[in-house]
């Protein structure tokens, strides 16, 4: 009898996670999207695939769908997952996502383990991946008694470089106002004993050089909370925790100065026929008299030939195209445009770089030092590398819950042997995988 699969959203990661699902011999996969072509896409003319016209608001929809499968993969934005995960537990189904647990999902671990059911999450790129390769070498050097004295990762998804050919150096293969969300989150890490707290005014101002053997200088900055990850990957004597983010030169400070115009405001704006020039003049009390770009240069105390401004005005930040939507935010317009703008070409590659450095001390207080990296392309014409590393670790993990694999219950995220030793190596049958070496401290 097969396994039936829910697979709520058919977005840009779900490709890959839909046909490895279907690829297994006895299971069955039921996509549910808003827009029934993008599902009836990812199943094609599967006899064990179905395409399901879903709205995630129609609760009594949820109900319907839910019972009738024994696993359910929400690919959808993270807010949905506390109703779907209430459901899940409800009708005891097991559920994976590729997102942060949040507290509302975590709140569930105790129902979920009185349920026998298990809630895996983090089970994507970034999260996910990264925890597993941490995981994996963190277990080595305990085995051998070494400490960790530094722990730095960073990850970045990015254009390949043959097709980084904007101002940006950015192009979006997920979605855009993720990124910018992101973009406004505080950040806290540990550095050298010190607690550091970055806000979300100089999350920018905290970029540091990260270079990557065969590909350059990119730049990191730091990504939210690091702190936690001290107790959950087991490393108390860790001095310096910290998880970043990875960019190509010039990200950081464009979108420092993203975040002085205002645009990452999320207070609802009338927009009906409005263009980008009059939003400008809106945020900036800007007068009919005096030239948009003469403002924004003089307001940001840049030149108007600077590699900022021109990368602004590349992007229509301030010309007369009329706004798309009728009300929303600055955050939603910038997201809008940037995607228009910034799109992947078809035949473009994306890249996916993910880079842990670990600093240990050996029982004989030798100073080690292990850099593991991962650098991975996305397939032209084919799935990009983001949605083959954020789907096919989501996927595997499926499997191995559906097949009793994995049979921990409650709110889990994959920092055991028993999950990032089988899907690292099944990541690297399908083509991802790492290379670690050892360097001079």
């Amino acid at each position: 009898m097969s396994k039936k699969i829910l697979v709520l959203g058919a977005g840009l990661v779900a490709g890959p996670l839909v046909r490895y699902l279907l690829d297994q011999p006895d299971y069955a996969v039921k996509v549910a999207d808003i827009f029934l072509e993008k599902a009836e896409k990812l199943v094609g003319s599967h006899p064990r695939g179905k395409a399901v016209v879903f709205d995630s608001r129609d609760d009594a929809q949820l109900e319907k769908e839910i019972p009738d499968a024994d696993l359910v993969v929400s690919l959808l934005p993270a807010a949905f997952h506390p109703k779907i995960a209430e459901l899940c537990l409800r009708f005891r189904k097991n559920m994976v996502t590729a997102s942060y647990v949040s507290p509302q999902i975590q709140a569930l671990d105790k129902k979920a383990k009185q349920a026998g059911i298990t809630i895996l999450n983090e089970i994507g790129l970034d999260p996910g991946i990264d925890h597993m390769e941490a995981m994996r070498i963190i277990d080595k050097l305990k085995a051998k008694g070494s400490l960790i004295k530094s722990f730095r990762s960073y990850c970045g998804g990015l254009p390949a470089p043959e097709a980084c050919d904007n101002p940006w150096n950015y192009k979006f293969s997920w979605s855009p106002l993720g990124v910018l969300k992101a973009s406004k989150s505080p950040a806290l890490y540990l550095e050298n004993l010190r607690i550091r707290e970055i806000s979300s005014e100089k999350l920018f101002d905290s970029c540091t050089s990260i270079f990557i053997e065969g590909l350059g200088e990119f730049e990191g900055y730091p990504n939210r909370n690091s702190l936690p990850y001290i107790q959950l990957y087991g490393i108390d004597s860790v001095e310096t925790m910290l998880r970043g983010t990875l960019r190509y030169p010039g990200w950081c400070q464009t979108m420092q100065y993203i975040k002085k115009l205002d645009l990452l405001s999320e207070d609802m704006i009338d927009l009906k026929g409005k263009n980008y020039e009059d939003l400008m003049r809106t945020l900036h009390k800007i007068s009919e008299d005096q030239e948009v770009s003469n403002f924004i240069s003089s307001y940001l105390k840049l030149p108007l030939d600077s590699e900022v401004i021109h990368s602004m005005e590349w992007l229509g930040l301030w010309n007369k195209d009329i706004i798309p939507i009728k009300k929303g935010t600055a955050l939603e317009v910038l997201g809008n445009r940037m995607y228009e703008r910034m799109a992947y070409e078809p035949g473009e590659r994306d890249m996916i770089i993910l880079q842990h450095e670990f600093i240990s001390h050996d029982q004989d207080g030798h100073t080690e030092k292990i850099i593991s990296s991962l650098v991975d392309y996305g397939i032209p014409h084919g799935d990009s590398s983001m949605a083959r590393t954020v789907g096919l670790p989501a996927a595997i993990g499926a499997k191995l819950i559906l097949n009793g694999e994995i049979n921990e219950k409650g709110v889990i995220i994959p920092v055991k042997k028993e999950f990032y030793d089988p899907i690292l190596k099944e990541l690297g049958r399908q083509g991802i995988s790492f290379t670690s070496k050892q360097v001079l401290p």
